[in-house]
């Protein structure tokens, strides 16, 4: 299989060279630094910000693209290929990525993981969530047959992979990232710690935003009526959430009971916002927020971005700034 996967990325490369447009996004200028390949949006910004513009860096997944369904073209394979620094997420989520760098020469390139950079969480089923593999809402007879259930879910148990939405894990990424790209560019080494060391101060001050919610919040329940990929947030915080999906789910349409059950949640404790996520089609949060009169509101989980907002330099802090006058909405 491995020699099968070889020879088709052989035949794509080639084919490529010729034919294949690029779709990958550049930051900093044609001729600067090290060359930096990211896969998804949190990656490109906290290199943009140790780097300074001093990196030509390049994010294979497209601005407002669903990052569950991507698919690295031949053009991107060459693009890692012919990369300084290598930077992904990890883990289940981007598993086309070991198949590519098992095929391609990687002797001088650096490769950073952020899963390997913070302690990992498994995704968690909460009550009333829907789970796509099993239908956990229907009733059983048999308390054997419960129990065996349960069993077969943990078995298929993943690491959530969102582990920047918790500032915290963010500054972990950053601090490891940095000396991975200072031993890939001696020459901006201090230059990229200087950068870092300044960036580090701006997330503890989120960190410390975020704190200040929670401190004074008069709640720690929050519901989602989408995918849920803020699990590590959730315990950073010691928040209490209710979501229709996991982080990683891709269904969109709830079973009725799992609708039923957010709304009535919402109901009994007078939850004020119903929030969704990013590119996403809001349908199950505008069905919250109609049959309980709930605010609905974005909570970004900064996976990806919009064209436009990507065009217009947005950043991981500003976003999460957004998010903190969310979470104000929610629990205040």
């Amino acid at each position: 299989m491995k020699k099968k996967f070889s020879f088709l990325l052989s035949i794509l490369l080639t084919v490529c060279l010729v034919c294949v447009p690029c779709y990958s996004l550049a930051g900093g200028q044609e001729d600067a630094g090290i060359s930096v390949v990211v896969t998804v949006f949190p990656a490109y910004d906290f290199v943009r910000q140790i780097t300074g513009g001093n990196a030509r860096i390049t994010m294979l997944l497209p601005p407002g693209a669903e990052s569950h369904f991507f698919d690295p073209t031949a053009r991107d394979i060459v693009t890692i290929r012919d990369c300084d620094v290598f930077v992904y997420i990890g883990g289940e989520s981007e598993a086309w990525v070991e198949r590519i760098l098992a095929s391609v020469d990687t002797g001088n390139m650096r490769i950073f993981s952020m899963l390997d950079a913070v302690d990992l969480m498994e995704e968690e089923i909460v009550e009333g969530m829907q789970v796509e593999e099993h239908d956990h809402d229907e009733d059983h007879d048999d308390h054997d047959e419960d129990h065996d259930d349960h069993d077969e879910d943990h078995e298929h148990m993943e690491f959530d992979a969102h582990v920047w939405t918790s500032p915290i894990n963010a500054m972990r990424i950053v601090s490891q990232l940095t000396e991975v790209l200072a031993e890939a560019d001696p020459a901006n080494a201090g230059l990229f710690r200087s950068n870092a060391a300044a960036y580090l101060e701006e997330l503890a001050a989120l960190d410390a935003a975020f704190r200040n919610v929670v401190d004074n919040a008069v709640r720690t329940t929050f519901v989602f009526g989408d995918r849920f990929p803020f699990r590590y947030f959730a315990a950073e915080y010691g928040l209490t959430y209710y979501a229709a999906f996991p982080g990683c789910s891709t269904s969109t349409d709830p079973t009725p009971r799992t609708l039923v059950f957010l709304i009535d949640k919402v109901k009994a404790e007078e939850i004020p916002v119903v929030f969704h996520i990013e590119l996403s089609n809001e349908r199950v949060a505008d069905l919250i927020s109609e049959a309980t009169g709930a605010q609905k509101l974005l909570l970004h989980s900064v996976h990806n971005v919009a064209k436009s907002d990507f065009d217009a330099g947005v950043t991981y802090i500003e976003l999460m700034l957004r998010n903190v006058d969310a979470l104000k909405e929610a629990l205040w």
